[in-house]
């Protein structure tokens, strides 16, 4: 059987930016595709106006993409990606129970680390709807560039079949490589949000191009150092999922991440700036998880720890930035 025949009819769990855009391209590569949103009033909206005005303004839904907002609509799917924000994503997976009783592979497109239990997203789909194939799908991309065909290349990591669906969801101008590496996959698409928040700072501070190159540099050491602390393997961060996520969001302003940095260092508070936004900002909450998780496995993160005390205690940017520069002298391997 071909991958096309196995994997006809994805399910996709989220209506954001980047599970419609995932949608668009799964239609794309002649998929039969249900995209789930949670709200009666938003699946009408799409399915009337096909455009998600809200977070894809200005991209038009194929007219054969189906728009749901009962999850009984995807208890006949092949496969079922989940691109909720990550904080909902263990409330997401209960809801889906009832509905995966054929065991569909998951494929986890949400970003982040567990705020109460610093649980991986894996962990927390593995809990919740065990014995599941599970997948993770991340790299360097922009929902915007996927919707209009610019080419695209991400990881897809997975213990067995992952050629498979890489297979059936890739097309001209997106490529999917596979890795058995699930949690290094995870470790660099969670913590570049939070390195995108410090680059922005640095960026609205107007510090320098040295001074950002130096942050992601240093801010990837210790997406390493974590991710190895925790079983990954260090060419996995250096791939796709890692380094090139983390190049591409401390770049650019389109990351909500880098530009909520940028709004940061010019001055502007954090309860102004989320209130003028609608969608999920993850670098917030998982900066406060990875450094818990970073603790509980004794593994120092400065760059990430500045940027929680910055976000979670107010504190001061300048003050935070001295003590980076204060730190001591090292070996830079070490």
């Amino acid at each position: 059987m071909s991958a096309s025949s196995s994997f006809r009819h994805f399910g996709v769990v989220g209506a954001g930016a980047w599970g419609t855009a995932l949608a668009l391209v799964l239609r794309h590569a002649s998929r039969d595709v249900s995209l789930w949103t949670r709200t009666h009033d938003l699946a009408v909206e799409l399915a009337e106006k096909r455009e998600n005005k809200a977070y894809l303004p200005g991209i038009k839904l194929d007219p054969g993409l189906h728009i749901h907002h009962e999850m009984s609509a995807l208890s006949t799917c092949n496969a079922i990606i989940l691109a909720t924000p990550a904080q909902h994503l263990r409330g997401i997976c209960k809801s889906l129970v009832p509905f995966c009783g054929t065991r569909p592979p998951l494929i986890i497109a949400a970003k982040g680390i567990e705020l109460t239990t610093y649980r991986l997203m894996s962990e927390i789909v593995a809990e919740e709807l065990p014995q599941h194939p599970i997948f993770v799908l991340s790299g360097p991309s922009f929902a915007t560039e996927v919707t209009r065909g610019l080419p695209t290349a991400l990881t897809l990591a997975g213990e067995t079949g992952g050629e498979n669906l890489a297979q059936a969801m890739s097309s001209t101008t997106f490529r999917l490589y596979t890795t058995d590496d699930i949690i290094g996959t995870q470790i660099g698409g969670a913590i570049k949000n939070v390195l995108a928040i410090a680059c922005g700072i640095v960026t609205g501070r107007e510090m320098g191009e040295n001074a950002r190159a130096a942050l992601i540099t240093r801010g990837l050491a210790e997406i390493v150092k974590l991710g190895v602390g925790l079983g990954a393997r260090s060419e996995t961060l250096m791939g796709l999922s890692g380094l090139g996520d983390v190049v591409l969001t401390c770049s650019s302003p389109q990351s909500r991440n880098m530009s909520l940095g940028i709004a940061l260092g010019r001055g502007e508070s954090l309860a102004s700036i989320l209130s003028s936004r609608s969608g999920v900002t993850e670098g917030i909450s998982t900066a406060t998880a990875a450094l818990g998780l970073a603790r509980r496995h004794g593994i120092d993160m400065p760059v990430v720890s500045a940027v929680d005390r910055i976000l979670r205690d107010k504190a001061s940017i300048d003050d935070m930035i001295a003590e980076l520069l204060a730190r001591p002298l090292r070996n830079e391997a070490a």
